[in-house]
């Protein structure tokens, strides 16, 4: 144990799939896995951690491109999907011999993927947390998927080519961030921001799995219909509330709630808060995954 009563950090890199991902454990405990949306890095979770060490074991990682992840290979391997997404935390999870049910936390596109884990990997779900996730009530799959990744993966090595991620990478990460939290401002490391955001892997991965996000969210309504969730399974919609009782803030509540409704799931929401609430409520994060499970 640390002098601050928490266990070291262990970081490795583990071929997953052979792609070399960067993995994170820390803590002692039951295991919950903290997973991120669109464009996010393993440092997103960085407030929320020191409210989990001390009572579980915590697992981050970054999926290919993103964080210190490489990239997946530039040819050869098909577009993201719910069921590759789900298999890729199980194969972290295994490869660090973790076989337990866990809690799985999934932020934004991530709850898609953390669901869909409990789907198709039911002994291994012990609780799932959603923090401000996705909805998408009756989507539709988009045309050429084949075609739609060929076209964001030469979008990306054009834009690679011109410099435009390291020119222009880093802030537009931080304007994303400020625009998401009502801190208005992005809590995360400076030098890690500009370590990560800089590179063209991290720009692809962001433009991928964008290009599938109906396309995912189809793959699970289609799981929703066909796999049904451990019986008893302990879940959460954990809904940021911006405080301003806008029409959009009304209506977001309103699609989480649905997404509750859905699952069989305690909802909850916590204020002042935006999309990013790992940085906003980092408290209300943490006691949502400690009562889950």
């Amino acid at each position: 144990m640390t002098a601050a009563g928490l266990a070291p950090v262990r970081a490795a890199f583990l071929r997953i799939d052979g792609v070399p991902l960067h993995v994170r454990t820390e803590g002692e405990g039951p295991v919950c896995v903290l997973t991120g949306g669109l464009g996010s890095s393993w440092f997103d979770w960085d407030l929320v951690v020191p409210f989990l060490a001390p009572y579980r074991t915590v697992v981050r990682f970054d999926r290919p491109g993103y964080g210190l992840s490489a990239p997946e290979p530039a040819t050869g391997r098909p577009a993201p999907t719910a069921a590759g997404e789900a298999g890729r935390i199980r194969a972290v999870l295994d490869a660090l011999g973790l076989r337990e049910p866990c809690t799985l936390a999934g932020h934004s596109l991530a709850g898609f993927h953390v669901e869909a884990f409990a789907r198709l990997h039911p002994e291994r779900a012990a609780g799932l947390v959603l923090v401000d996730g996705s909805v998408e009530p009756a989507p539709r799959p988009l045309p050429a998927p084949g075609l739609r990744d060929l076209a964001v993966r030469g979008a990306a090595g054009a834009a690679t080519a011109l410099a435009v991620p390291y020119l222009f990478g880093p802030a537009a990460r931080r304007l994303t961030a400020r625009l998401t939290t009502v801190r208005r401002e992005d809590l995360a490391p400076p030098d890690l921001v500009r370590h990560c955001y800089r590179t063209g892997r991290a720009l692809r991965a962001l433009l991928r799995e964008n290009a599938r996000y109906l396309d995912v969210a189809a793959e699970l309504d289609g799981l929703r219909r066909t796999r049904a969730l451990p019986e008893g399974l302990p879940v959460t919609v954990l809904a940021a509330d911006d405080g301003l009782r806008s029409r959009r803030t009304e209506a977001w509540l309103a699609e989480q709630r649905e997404l509750a409704a859905l699952l069989g799931a305690d909802f909850r929401t916590t204020a002042p808060a935006g999309h990013l609430v790992m940085f906003d409520r980092p408290d209300a994060v943490a006691s949502a995954i400690l009562d889950t499970h």
